[in-house]
């Protein structure tokens, strides 16, 4: 009991030192405070749901067309709570780490605890290798996700310009993330990303079902194992999102607070994936399995251009669509998350993650976005790269790394003796936790791994027999351009105008 309660007041003593320390003294920095400098626990379940569910809202419609509806259901239900599970493991061992080295009169107030460290602190320098490269690689092309997504979107609101030249567009605007200090300064971004997600999710689910089923809707799926076991990693990518958690939980005042958070993220993000998956694959069944992002199939309409009409006044920018600010502003937001963890490992790399100075830092970062732009251009297969990042990596990264590190840091008495959060009894103590993390070790390893990564990659790599590298406009629909013929005074005197049987139609 004396031990615990040591460790509660280091825990609560540091932070209550921090939160003093950043009390505005004026109005400006109030406001600046309000909307810029978050560390609360609604900070938190923001952060957490608003870049849970943008990796895959667009595609889970798609999943569904594989898995068909029962089963992408039950695994959105049941990844859930797997996912909530690891998030949890993640904060009980970032927790631990902390309070060691707080008792060692560690001080982190100018530096940002991330997930390697906790494994190199608990377990030793061999599993934070592991972790580091599982986890950068994880965030990489969760970034490069990000990125093919605002090209994706962006195409079915103006398609003038073809993906490949929005991913470039895309790739400019997504560097200023690199001026985002940390995920304190993400407070109004985070609360209006999950405002823009919520509003795109059930405007998916009501404009699925007000527009109704299309003629000869056909529900056939599962129908191979391929698309059955990658629209599953699809939906383990979902709820994998939590590769960002310790750098979430350091911004916190009090990251003991943070341990439910996560759960109550994802029931909430479930009340956006469910009803919306469910819907637009009711309306569109199997044509959805051509169409990995939902927006391709939804109707132009008066209303729709009405509201783009409002938009464009509004923001002063070229919109065509009403869900399209959302989606628009959002990936930008979860490109910074994503990518913000990166920023920090290689600033520690460069030893620039004490700079003060917010230019230093940001020019430092640079570097960063350029392969991130580059593995965009070169894999723009909206939906399967999901399915591949999440069985590869996310599986480990998030699922396997987590459950046998909280096994081995606990395998002793003495460590379960002395450990700062004690299993609650809802979960069966240490056995039943212990149980837990080995069903999660084995079921992602097998299931999420094995199947899931034989059948990503076979589909992968059918994305690049199909459509080949830096394809120009991956799963654009074709667009007939009539080639006119030129203006008679550019025509010379020995050819003829073409008659109208030599015009022919060009696809995009």
């Amino acid at each position: 009991m004396a031990t615990e309660k040591v460790v509660e007041t280091v825990l609560v003593g540091n932070y209550v030192e921090m939160e003093t320390e950043g009390k505005p003294k004026d109005i400006k920095a109030s406001v600046s405070k309000f909307f810029w400098h978050g560390g609360s626990a609604y900070d938190a379940w923001f952060s957490c749901a608003s870049n849970q569910v943008a990796q895959v809202l667009l595609t889970l419609p798609y999943s569904f067309s594989q898995l068909g509806m029962l089963s992408g259901i039950l695994f959105q239900l049941f990844y859930g709570l797997l996912g909530s599970w690891t998030a949890y493991l993640i904060s009980i061992l970032y927790l631990e780490y902390r309070t060691r080295k707080e008792r060692e009169k560690a001080d982190f107030r100018n530096h940002v605890i991330q997930w390697f460290e906790v494994l190199d602190g608990l377990l030793g320098k061999h599993w934070r290798n592991v972790g580091l490269a599982f986890n950068c690689t994880f965030l990489l092309f969760g970034s490069v996700i990000q990125l093919i997504a605002c090209a994706s979107n962006i195409y079915y609101i103006n398609d003038n310009l073809d993906k490949r030249t929005w991913t470039y567009i895309f790739g400019a605007c997504c560097a200023t993330t690199v001026f985002i200090p940390s995920f304190h300064n993400y407070r109004i971004w985070s609360f209006l990303g999950l405002i823009m997600t919520t509003y795109t999710a059930w405007y998916l689910t009501i404009a699925s079902l007000l527009h109704g089923q299309v003629e000869g809707v056909k529900h056939s799926g599962p129908a191979k194992l391929v698309l059955y076991f990658t629209g599953a990693t699809n939906i383990l990518y979902t709820f994998g999102g939590h590769a960002v958690t310790v750098e979430i939980m350091h911004a916190m005042w009090k990251p003991q607070k943070f341990k439910a958070i996560y759960l109550l993220a994802t029931v909430y993000v479930l009340t956006l994936t469910l009803p919306s998956a469910a819907a637009v694959y009711w309306a569109f069944g199997d044509q959805l399995l051509n169409h990995s992002n939902a927006f391709a199939l939804f109707p132009r309409s008066h209303m729709r251009d009405m509201a783009v009409v409002l938009m464009l006044i509004h923001q002063a920018c070229t919109l065509d669509t009403p869900f399209q600010l959302p989606q628009r502003h959002y990936y930008f937001i979860t490109f910074g998350f994503a990518c913000t963890p990166l920023y920090f490992v290689w600033e520690k790399a460069i030893g620039m993650h004490e700079c003060k100075s917010l230019c230093k830092r940001a020019a430092a970062r640079l570097p960063v976005v350029i392969p991130i732009w580059f593995l965009a251009i070169i894999f723009p297969f909206f939906g399967p790269i999901n399915s591949t990042v999440g069985s590869l990596l996310v599986s480990f990264t998030v699922y396997i790394i987590p459950a046998l590190a909280h096994i081995f840091t606990f395998k002793s008495a003495a460590a379960r003796e002395n450990a700062v959060e004690q299993p609650s009894k809802y979960f069966g103590g240490w056995a039943g936790t212990y149980t837990i993390n080995v069903f999660v070790v084995v079921w992602v390893l097998v299931v999420g791994f094995g199947f899931g990564g034989w059948a990503s990659v076979t589909n992968f790599v059918h994305q690049i027999d199909t459509f080949g590298l830096f394809t120009k406009c991956y799963q654009c629909p074709p667009q007939q351009q009539q080639l006119l013929p030129p203006p008679p005074h550019l025509l010379n005197t020995t050819a003829h105008a073409p008659s109208p049987s030599s015009i022919h139609y060009l696809h995009h």
